[in-house]
């Protein structure tokens, strides 16, 4: 929730929704049948347990999807829910005063991603990659700073991740099958 003393002219980016369904979606394709093989399987680990850690999973997932952006004329600033507990993941914020410069850094899987690097001190700030609206927040970034951003692009694609929900929606029906079979042949209470 964004306080009195906010300025008047903000702008509020969230993590795209064609993303969060396919991580949503992915996360439970992955997870909802292992309660299931547990009972068939007789596992020394009760399928409760499992269904109550798969419960604090999606949680901790809904709440990393849940990221805000917002952006006014003084900083940038990356926010969570309220009830989304700090010691998963920390918002943070920086004046646009503060940006010394955006780094550029390749990842583990070959893709670039972008840091604020602070004047006043070592932090490096990830520039949110996933929101919908990234062209307007990187205009947004170098109409505050002066920084050139033509050369940054989106971590991935939208076609990325509609192969990505394809595959999972083909797991997940798989994933019914197989329960289904289970409980109808009686291997699963």
């Amino acid at each position: 929730m964004l306080s009195e003393s906010q300025p008047s002219s903000y702008s509020v980016f969230h993590i795209s929704p064609l993303i969060r369904i396919t991580l949503l979606a992915f996360y439970l394709a992955l997870t909802i049948p292992l309660p299931f093989l547990a009972s068939a399987a007789a596992a020394p680990l009760p399928s409760e347990v499992l269904w109550v850690g798969l419960c604090l999973g999606l949680f901790a997932l809904w709440g990393a999807l849940s990221e805000r952006v917002i952006v006014d004329e003084e900083k940038i600033q990356v926010v969570y829910p309220f009830w989304f507990p700090s010691f998963f993941r920390k918002g943070w914020f920086l004046s646009w005063a503060e940006v010394k410069d955006l780094k550029m850094r390749t990842t583990g899987q070959g893709g670039l991603v972008y840091y604020f690097v602070s004047k006043s001190s070592d932090r490096a700030y990830l520039l949110p990659m996933r929101v919908v609206g990234f062209a307007r927040l990187v205009g947004l970034i170098e109409n505050y700073t002066g920084i050139d951003t033509t050369d940054i692009r989106p971590l991935s694609q939208p076609w990325m991740y509609l192969i990505l929900l394809g595959f999972t929606l083909l797991l997940l029906l798989v994933d019914g099958w197989t329960i289904w079979t289970a409980i109808s042949l009686g291997l699963v209470a």
